[in-house]
This record gives C-alpha cells, sequence and structure tokens, in this order.
C-alpha cells in the first residue's frame, strides 16, 4: 500500500488541533504543556488519543528496549512533539524509529517553536523486519 497519503484525513485533524494549540498557547512552553493541550484538543476532535503509549524495541527478534511516543491517535498514527528552536535530523530520526519498531504506518512531527513547524513520516509494514 502507498503510505504517501495513508490516513491523510486524519493527520489533517491532527494538523487541525496542533494550529489551534499553537495559536492558543504560542511559543515557549515544555513539550508536557503542549502534550497535554494536544490531547485535549485531539479528544474534542472525537479522535482517539493515549499519550505516552509504550513502544517495544526488537533487535533480531528479541526486545531490547521500551520507548514512550508523544501520543498516539486512533491507534494508527504516532505524534511525537518538540518545543524546540527548530526541527533537526535527530527529531526525525526519532519519530521514524518509532515507525520501524511498530506496526504503525504513519506519524507527525509536530514542533512548537518560534514558528509552528511539521513532518510527516511514513514507513510501510512490509519494510519492518519485527512484523
Amino acid at each position: 500500500m502507498n503510505t504517501s497519503y495513508q490516513h491523510s484525513d486524519l493527520t489533517h485533524l491532527i494538523l487541525k488541533a496542533f494550529f489551534n494549540v499553537y495559536n492558543t498557547l504560542g511559543y515557549g512552553f515544555l513539550e508536557k504543556v503542549y502534550e497535554n493541550a494536544m490531547h485535549l484538543e485531539i479528544n474534542k476532535l472525537g479522535l482517539s488519543c493515549i499519550a505516552q503509549q509504550p513502544i517495544d524495541v526488537y533487535y533480531d527478534k528479541e526486545k531490547v528496549g521500551l520507548y514512550y511516543a508523544d501520543l498516539v491517535v486512533n491507534d494508527c498514527i504516532i505524534v511525537e512533539l518538540k518545543a524546540a528552536t527548530g526541527l533537526a535530523p535527530e527529531h526525525e530520526a526519532q519519530l521514524t524509529n518509532y515507525l520501524k519498531a511498530t506496526d504503525i504506518e504513519v506519524g507527525l512531527l509536530l514542533n512548537f517553536g518560534r514558528e509552528p513547524q511539521y513532518k510527516r513520516k511514513a514507513f510501510a509494514n512490509n519494510r519492518k523486519n519485527h512484523l
């Protein structure tokens, strides 16, 4: 399946929530404040949202670690939040690794910096070796 447009309706709603939160709170809070606000805003849109979802990490089919995704929406989109000056390659790598470690194929990286920034990432399940 082409993951480039998968769940585009949901990512659109999540981005709507992102801009609502950004326009209300602005720049300068800690990530946890934005996480809590995004959780509320996403729930207001009628979507399922789980904060700090545990993600198992595997190596050679053995569990080697545990990460926590900031938000998981409708069990199909990982949302990674940042409150940084700007998005960095490490932020994108972090989201890509979360997608590699799960059966979730779509993720959003949202930055509550001086200017709002977002990136959408997709990683097809047929490329994952842990499933």
